[in-house]
């Protein structure tokens, strides 16, 4: 999956998911609910969110992969899902970004975490375990043919379903995502502070 594919779906499933926790919540019997005006903390944080770190976490891992193991590092590791693209990186932000949600009421990392998790599903890292579970089965990475690589991401994308529907999918989710930031004045607030409504 490329840009378009991995922020849009993202994106998109973080929309849904906030949406259909807050309406779960708002659906719960008042008798449920706390009485004293306070609202439980992940609603909270669900507001907090900034779609801007969103959507940077979706492409983190490529963001930092794909410098480091196709150009800084190409003799040695050549290949652009090396750590990252790993569980281990996973499990390593999503604790401290717990740790500093609970301790500082920060959200930036947990979101990062999330679109990290979305990037790795996405990319069906599960097809490819001895990276995703580095290092259980060693400390090199499966290295791959860069000779000609963005023009097999280029011939792809014009060639095989798997990847141009999902960058189709994630560019009309993407689109209507800034229409309706226009729609309901909110670029400015977006671009500000990552809010959306």
């Amino acid at each position: 999956m490329l840009i378009f594919g991995h922020a849009g779906v993202t994106l998109g499933a973080g929309v849904l998911l906030k949406g259909t926790l807050s309406r779960s919540y708002s659906l719960q019997p008042r008798v449920n609910k706390v009485t004293d005006g306070s609202r439980p903390r992940w609603l909270t944080f669900l507001e907090k969110i900034d779609t801007r770190l969103l959507l940077t976490g979706s492409l983190l891992p490529d963001i930092i992969d794909k410098p480091v193991g196709q150009f800084f590092l190409r003799d040695s590791l050549s290949s652009g899902r090396i750590f990252c693209h790993t569980l281990a990186f996973l499990l390593l932000i999503t604790p401290t970004g717990f740790y500093l949600y609970r301790s500082h009421g920060k959200t930036w990392l947990l979101v990062l975490a999330f679109g990290t998790f979305t990037h790795l599903i996405c990319d069906q890292m599960w097809l490819a375990p001895q990276t995703l579970l580095w290092p259980a089965y060693g400390w090199a990475f499966p290295k791959s043919d860069l000779t000609y690589w963005l023009q097999n991401i280029l011939y792809a994308l014009f060639t095989d379903p798997a990847v141009y529907v999902p960058e189709l999918v994630g560019m009309m989710i993407l689109i209507w995502f800034v229409l309706v930031l226009v729609r309901r004045g909110r670029v400015h607030a977006f671009i500000r502070n990552g809010q959306v409504l």
